[in-house]
């Protein structure tokens, strides 16, 4: 992301439009478009502000993050759409699973589950690929 341009040249821009230079002449001397140049101008005069803005969003939070863990625990097996329509936001399904997995839930929905178990389907499994010939191997 870009940064802002430093106080210190934007207050040579404006002491140098108070000198009586054109915006052109300003853009090449410092290296700077000159729409640039005009909206610190224009800032100055209509605001009377001279510093860079902040850059970014405000960080708006659009779902409520206690009403969402009430809505898991009361319907663990709940769908991202079905907890997005519950909670009544307009948002897409990325925006609750992004809030989900930044408060700790995982998608995984049963933690008492054995695990699966994969076992050969070939009776030649550990051969040098010769049928009837297995190796042996030491079950830990």
């Amino acid at each position: 992301m870009a940064t802002p341009y430093s106080q210190d040249l934007r207050d040579r821009v404006l002491a140098a439009y108070d000198r009586g230079l054109r915006t052109k002449q300003i853009a090449m001397t410092f290296c700077v478009s000159p729409a640039w140049a005009r909206r610190v101008r224009q800032r100055q005069r209509e605001e009377g502000e001279t510093s860079p803005r902040k850059v970014g969003s405000p960080g708006v939070r659009k779902i409520d993050r206690d009403r969402l863990v009430a809505l898991l625990e009361a319907d663990p097996d709940a769908t991202l759409v079905e907890l997005r329509d519950r909670l009544g936001v307009a948002c897409t399904s990325a925006a609750i699973s992004k809030v989900l997995r930044g408060l700790g839930f995982t998608f995984k929905k049963r933690q008492s589950m054995r695990r699966n178990k994969t076992v050969p389907t070939s009776c030649c499994v550990g051969t040098s690929g010769r049928p009837g010939q297995q190796m042996l191997i030491r079950g830990g």
